[in-house]
């Protein structure tokens, strides 16, 4: 199935788990390569090992994307900036990991004040609530006053941890809960996160774009790593 700006779309056999090399994606819209197949967990780590990432809306069929160029944090390089330490420092908020994944993945869905919509259907939901009960998901939670006020969620495989969404009810909170997940996976070794695409909140967080075959090198290599320590826990401490 060619597309009309570069690459070529490709539908895929839900009974065979085969994604078609990332170089076929399309220019426009930019790292949509193909269509068709399953959100099982099979499917999913398959697709991420690859950096390709399922995205699509309600009325669509499952689409499958690898964007160019990709956008990214390097833990290493990472920097909190002046606001966030101070707001950090004042103790408002606590924070943990995996406490309350389908939580956070339900407030991820909820809608937006610029929007209704949400790509996190009720397939999506189910496909990443299987992953985490594999280990392969993780959420991080922020707390104020014992309420759930901001988090993200995201997939881990090997040293490698790929982004999904996040969400805020108070100020600051999903930059609360993305700052001591950045931390977190320092300490452990993770050489990169990937943000899939790029907004102006991702790059406010320090996210930078990469080449799609300097990503797929970088994650080629992450991926290899043992995997992170299980269970999932906060050790670092902003102070």
């Amino acid at each position: 199935m060619s597309g009309n700006s570069g690459g070529r779309l490709t539908l895929l056999d839900e009974h065979h788990i085969d994604f078609p090399d990332t170089e076929n994606a399309l220019l426009d819209p930019n790292g949509l390569l193909a269509i068709g197949g399953q959100l099982t967990p099979e499917w999913l780590l398959a697709a991420y090992r690859r950096g390709i990432f399922p995205w699509f809306s309600e009325d669509q069929p499952i689409l499958w994307w690898s964007p160019s160029p990709r956008c990214v944090i390097f833990p290493a390089q990472y920097r909190i900036g002046r606001s966030l330490r101070k707001t950090l420092r004042k103790g408002d908020f606590a924070v943990t990991f995996d406490r309350a994944f389908s939580r956070v993945v339900d407030a991820c869905r909820a809608p937006r004040a610029y929007t209704d919509e949400t790509w996190i259907t009720d397939e999506m939901g189910s496909a990443y609530a299987a992953l985490h009960r594999l280990g392969h998901a993780h959420s991080v939670e922020v707390w104020q006053k014992g309420e759930l006020v901001g988090g993200l969620y995201g997939v881990a495989i090997g040293r490698m941890f790929f982004g999904e969404s996040m969400f805020h009810r108070v100020t600051d909170a999903s930059k609360v809960a993305f700052a001591y997940l950045v931390r977190q996976l320092d300490l452990w070794g993770c050489p990169m996160i990937d943000c899939q695409v790029s907004n102006p909140h991702l790059t406010s967080l320090g996210a930078v774009e990469v080449a799609r075959a300097t990503f797929e090198r970088q994650l080629k290599s992450a991926i290899a790593m043992p995997p992170f320590p299980e269970p999932w826990s906060v050790t670092w401490n902003h102070e």
